[in-house]
């Protein structure tokens, strides 16, 4: 399992443009845990990951600056989700998700599965294979996507 999880995360690079776009991104992962405080208070720390057991609550950020002399005009980030993380939501209303490999778009409550058995159901956080967002950044501009996941 840590194998094939550390090969998934090698895959979760953005789907970025070519390289004449004047727009850059940076992917990074944390894993985010709770950890008691000197007073006994909880709070949130965010760690690079070294292992991962299933559970792991993850952090996805996705940096992008636009560095062009003029504005880039829709620029699409998509993320394909690792087989090994399931999709736990983001706060960004804008972002769209696939739950059939990028295929079709829409949001997650939108969103319908069809069984084997030929039921449909409306689709889960677990379903999500990519997620994706289209930006128009000004020239200069710098800002910052996130999703979260969680090992299986």
């Amino acid at each position: 399992m840590k194998k094939a999880f550390l090969f998934a995360l090698a895959l979760i690079a953005p789907g970025t443009a070519l390289a004449a776009d004047p727009v850059s991104l940076t992917s990074t992962v944390f894993v985010e845990k709770t950890s008691t405080g000197a007073q006994g208070r909880n709070h949130i720390v965010l760690e690079t990951p070294a292992r991962m057991s299933s559970g792991d609550r993850l952090i996805f950020m996705l940096n992008y600056r636009s560095s062009g002399m003029r504005s880039t005009g829709d620029f699409v980030v998509t993320n394909p989700m690792p087989a090994a993380v399931a999709y736990q939501g983001t706060s960004d209303p804008g972002a769209m998700v696939s739950i059939d490999g990028g295929r079709s778009w829409g949001q997650l409550a939108k969103l319908r599965v069809t069984e084997r058995d030929g039921s449909v159901r409306n689709a889960r956080p677990e379903d999500v294979t990519h997620v994706r967002w289209t930006l128009n950044p000004a020239t200069g501009a710098t800002g910052r996507l996130m999703f979260r996941g969680v090992v299986r």
